[in-house]
């Protein structure tokens, strides 16, 4: 059973929640030689600009796909896209649809211009990524009306044209060659994530050593599986004011004090802890003796996530059983200096372009080892996230930043990996080594109801038919698993 947490400050909410969702983000004005790219009527009506966009970093211009060629032939493959054209500046992009339920059975490829140049890149393939991600099927977050099909996000960097080509696949029957239809709605969502804060360094995190101090004295060790509506996901009031003195939202005090105990409030990031003081945090300490160290991990102030954009409660399980490690299939042409807005690309892409109620992975992992606040609700509690459909329930999800399917992932990310499951799991009682039963909430390769054994460290394509986490990144969980448990004491 999971309970939503009101995030309101000092106001007493209805225990009962209705999930209101936002629309996906209206578009922005397109350059003046190119045509109006506004939502069409319908589901997609929305305003033009975001009611609050001079307040809220960040923008989304949404293109509708046009049909490329002819496809009235008999059996001829159906093709829409976008011609080449100027665009707001943007650094990520994606393709949704109507229907979250509808598949895309075909190709999309997109090709970018540097801004401020004639540099255009070549063509490059965008996952389609099918279903496989979001919240579990007859949820609250599911069922909300907005959510949509899309694909993996990608990042291009800076660019302001583009242009994109989606070509649905031939599928072979008794009759021969049939086209496949592609999904109604397909529109291209151009992400600009905002300007990087100034809270992020492209260093590593260091590894807390042997005498490290700490004088928080929180006690973050779960969460009920039912929890009332009230002020504060720590307490029920919130107290005291950020570092640096600075004012914050409602939405921003909130999230900052669902980590209330292990960082200031407005903190950017949450330090490491050793060993021995992680156990002295964990209640019932005897009964969970392998607790781990808790890696530096950089909150969403941190990264500069917009607490506006997403749903205003927090979601939660009972507990976690397991991780399932991803990765974001967003490419590997980042920076660590950008990962803040890879993530804010990322975020805005899921809550405004793909309709879900917040990012959907509780961590995110960039090629330098830096962990980050994933899904909002704090990063010591079961946070319900939108990861792997079918098995979001009791899990947490972690992406590395970047593709792995031939490219092997650093091995920065790989020990982050290992050293944020230890601790996550660890404050749990669960070993890294272990298998775990997981009821499947129904994800295409496992019915509804059917209890699985999985490791408790897995692959996203263990839960679902998927090449995520990338087979260089799964080939790699076996020594993740070794060394967290090695983390552990184990």
């Amino acid at each position: 059973m999971r309970a939503y947490l009101a995030t309101s400050i000092g106001v007493a909410c209805t225990a009962v929640l209705v999930l209101p969702l936002s629309l996906p983000s209206g578009a922005l004005a397109a350059s003046p030689a190119a045509p109006p790219s506004g939502r069409d009527a319908g589901p997609w009506t929305v305003p033009r600009a975001h009611p609050d966009a001079a307040a809220v970093p960040g923008s989304t211009e949404s293109v509708p796909l046009r049909p490329l060629g002819s496809t009235r032939a008999p059996g001829a493959v159906a093709e829409q896209g976008v011609v080449a054209r100027d665009v707001r500046p943007f650094s990520l992009l994606g393709v949704v649809w109507d229907n979250a339920d509808d598949e895309l059975r075909g190709t999309v490829q997109v090709r970018t211009r540097a801004a401020g140049t004639h540099v255009w890149s070549d063509w490059q393939d965008v996952e389609t990524h099918n279903q496989e991600h979001g919240a579990d099927l007859g949820t609250q977050e599911r069922d909300s009306g907005t959510v949509r099909g899309s694909t993996a996000p990608l990042w291009v960097g800076g660019s302001d044209g583009v242009e994109l080509r989606v070509r649905a696949t031939e599928e072979e029957d008794e009759t021969g060659p049939a086209r496949s239809l592609l999904p109604q709605g397909l529109r291209l969502e151009l992400i600009d994530p905002g300007e990087e804060p100034d809270l992020q360094s492209e260093t590593r995190p260091d590894a807390p050593s042997d005498t490290q101090q700490d004088t928080q004295q929180g006690t973050e060790s779960g969460t009920p599986a039912s929890l009332e509506t009230g002020t504060s996901p720590a307490s029920g009031t919130m107290t005291g004011e950020p570092a640096g003195g600075a004012t914050m939202s409602a939405e921003d005090m909130a999230s900052s004090a669902a980590n209330e105990g292990l960082a200031e409030l407005g903190a950017a990031e949450i330090p490491a802890l050793t060993k021995a003081a992680v156990e002295a945090q964990v209640a019932e300490a005897a009964a969970r003796p392998y607790a781990a160290p808790r890696p530096r991990i950089i909150t969403r102030k941190g990264w500069g996530a917009n607490e506006s954009l997403r749903e205003k409660r927090f979601g939660y399980a009972s507990t976690v059983k397991a991780a399932f490690v991803h990765h974001s299939a967003t490419g590997n042409n980042y920076t660590c200096k950008q990962s803040p807005s890879v993530l804010r690309g990322i975020y805005r892409y899921h809550v405004k372009s793909s309709g879900w109620r917040d990012i959907g992975y509780n961590f995110a992992i960039d090629k330098c080892g830096n962990i980050y606040e994933g899904r909002a609700g704090g990063v010591a509690k079961p946070v319900l996230g939108a990861h792997t459909l079918g098995f979001n329930s009791n899990t947490t999800g972690i992406a590395v930043l970047g593709s792995y399917g031939g490219t092997n992932p650093p091995s920065a990310a790989t020990t982050a990996v290992a050293k944020l499951t230890a601790w996550k799991l660890g404050l749990h009682g669960r070993n890294p080594r272990a298998k775990v039963t997981l009821t499947s909430g129904g994800s295409g390769k496992y019915g509804k109801g059917r209890r699985v054994s999985l490791n408790t460290i897995s692959g996203h394509r263990d839960g679902f038919s998927t090449d995520c986490p990338g087979s260089r990144l799964y080939g790699k969980l076996g020594s993740v698993r070794t060394s967290a448990a090695r983390y552990q004491g184990r």
